[in-house]
């Protein structure tokens, strides 16, 4: 049974480094250490990787976060997954810069990524990879300096946890496989 791991991000160089992507950024290093590249498939990055004999594809949608339930419910068409096959790593602003928290079902929480894809795929029942970025310092000055921070690059001091973050998000989503998998049998 094939299985998809979806890495939310914004498309382009100029986000590629910025909080937002930590979703795709975490499927990089998934991709590494599982020894796959990504191709394009549909306008979209798809790795193509074996986990313990079961097929799992790695998806960094080339999309817009706001957009995103669209596109992924197109690839994963194609790809022929459904909601219940797939697992979203994406960065999480209530969470605190490297935690990692699992979910298996849920609201948005604020979260515009997921908020469309909740909508689109007509489900809150869709597993998860939230990684945390943390909040900007000064809470409650608007919705500009989340904006702001989200579209930030992450300070060099900032980087350690981050890439332990990406390796523990992999890991949690490798796990959510094998559960999924264990289930079916």
């Amino acid at each position: 049974m094939a299985q998809g791991i979806v890495g939310l991000g914004n498309p382009g160089p100029e986000y590629r480094d910025t909080r937002h992507n930590m979703g795709a950024r975490a499927l990089d290093a998934l991709a590494k250490k599982l020894k796959v590249r990504f191709r394009r498939v549909s306008g979209h990055w798809v790795a193509h990787a074996k986990w313990r004999g079961d097929v799992v594809y790695l998806i960094k949608p080339q999309c817009f976060m706001n957009a995103m339930g669209s596109p992924v419910a197109r690839i994963t068409r194609k790809l022929q997954l459904v909601a219940g096959d797939l697992i979203f790593v994406y960065d999480d602003l209530d969470l605190p810069l490297g935690r990692v928290r699992v979910r298996l079902k849920g609201s948005a929480g604020g979260h515009n990524g997921m908020r469309s894809l909740i909508s689109t795929l007509g489900t809150d029942q869709l597993r998860r990879v939230k990684v945390g970025i943390g909040r900007p310092a000064s809470p409650g000055r608007g919705r500009e300096v989340i904006v702001d921070h989200v579209l930030s690059a992450f300070l060099p001091d900032e980087l350690p946890a981050v890439e332990a973050a990406c390796l523990e998000a992999g890991a949690q989503a490798v796990k959510l496989v094998e559960a999924h998998n264990a289930r079916h049998f």
